[in-house]
């Protein structure tokens, strides 16, 4: 065992990872969790199955899906990627499964696979694993040596220092990287649902749709995928992806804005009046709100008929061509309010954090503070939904426990 000790403060997924990669190579490492218990946010993740990275193997194409940081991840990849990660857990018996959209989950679908995959590890490897132990402060002393005073009011000291402390929700989360001298970008959230008031849309509560495209025109923001109503507006990951690039325009809007929904973006507005035109046709002497466009459900197509200011009495061979352009539009171009935003509080993920031009990637030591680290979500990297935040901290984890281990 090194004499060199480490300690990692966070007992999320990057200070687990960061201190298994650091007790694997022989140093002595004490993991701090303030809590009464570790990995909480990886045992909820993914409605409890854990979505642990993403079966994209291209480190430049994975690093498109950060909004923030993926240029400083290239190097991070480099040692450290999706497919190590299939291959990490894979050798400690946890095997991973593909899903139609490149999801990675355990086969087993729970996260606690994972969680005890990690605690194992971190056990086996010799990690001292502490539970509520809060740091109240930090200081680096005359020696190198960073002294850190716990709530409990114990003090204790190690040669090199890990903050894995998780998202900057409000800036004092990241006062001991403050106090060490780093700068924190503004937190903001990021991947959030959006409210809107509209009844008739809330009466759809629970509707999803494959494919829709969502835009802001005042934050020159748009997004293409599948979209869900909820009882409170709009989510799915067109509008997590959304809120994730445009987390700091949306926030500077205060989350009030218009937000457009094409519900067949795989149409333009020509092809849709032929689909009209086709209907007055084929189904003349039926019902509007009975016959739905593909692959509108009906419920939805119901709603779209209505607000377009359409009697549910209406029949096609009756649509007037005023009626045509009123449809088409509520088609291509519902107009909704947004007055807020929803968080899953557990599963919220912040833009935000550490200054990325005070951070070494080749190693995630501080520029600022030698023998400081930093991983996961307290640096200023966010990804979209999909296991993007889950391989960033896995990998600034493993990058950082490494380089810690090595003296670097």
């Amino acid at each position: 065992m090194s004499s060199r000790q480490i300690i990692v403060v966070g007992g999320g997924a990057a200070g687990f990872f960061a201190a298994i990669a650091a007790a694997e190579q022989g140093a002595g490492v004490t993991l701090l969790e303030k809590s009464a218990r570790f990995l909480d946010k990886v045992r909820i993740s993914g409605g409890g199955r854990c979505n642990v990275t993403h079966a994209c193997f291209d480190p430049r194409d994975f690093a498109t899906r950060y909004p923030r940081g993926g240029r400083a991840l290239l190097s991070p990849f480099q040692k450290f990627f999706a497919r190590d990660t299939v291959d990490w857990f894979a050798a400690r018996g946890v095997k991973l499964k593909t899903e139609s959209d490149g999801r990675m989950f355990p086969v087993t679908d729970s996260s606690q696979t994972i969680v005890d995959c990690l605690m194992n590890a971190a056990q086996k490897a010799g990690v001292k694993l502490r539970l509520n132990c809060g740091v109240e402060s930090v200081l680096k002393n005359a020696a190198g040596k960073f002294e850190l005073a716990l709530s409990g009011g114990e003090k204790i000291s190690g040669d090199k220092l890990l903050l894995a402390t998780g998202g900057c929700r409000a800036a004092a989360a990241g006062q001991l990287a403050v106090s060490l001298g780093h700068t924190l970008a503004a937190p903001v959230p990021s991947l959030f649902a959006f409210q809107i008031e509209s009844p008739w849309l809330r009466a759809l509560a629970g509707v999803s749709l494959e494919l829709a495209e969502v835009s802001v025109p005042a934050a020159k923001l748009r997004e293409r995928g599948p979209l869900l109503v909820t009882h409170w507006g709009l989510s799915g990951p067109a509008i997590l992806k959304m809120s994730a690039w445009g987390a700091r325009v949306l926030h500077d809007l205060n989350y009030h804005f218009p937000l457009l929904v094409n519900w067949l973006p795989a149409l333009n507005d020509g092809e849709i009046v032929q689909q009209f035109q086709a209907r007055r046709t084929s189904a003349g002497a039926k019902l509007l709100v009975n016959v739905p466009l593909f692959p509108l459900t009906s419920r939805l197509w119901e709603q779209l008929v209505l607000a377009a200011g359409i009697a549910r009495d209406t029949r096609w061979s009756a649509l007037t061509r005023a009626q045509t352009h009123a449809l088409g539009r509520q088609i291509a171009h519902s107009e909704f309010s947004v007055t807020g935003k929803s968080l899953n509080r557990d599963e919220f993920v912040t833009c935000g954090g550490v200054t990325l031009g005070e951070v070494n990637f080749q190693t995630l030591q501080s520029k600022v503070c030698p023998g400081l680290f930093f991983a996961g979500e307290l640096l200023d990297i966010d990804g979209v939904t999909g296991g993007f935040n889950f391989q960033a901290a896995w990998t600034t984890g493993f990058v950082a426990g490494r380089a810690m281990a090595a003296g670097a």
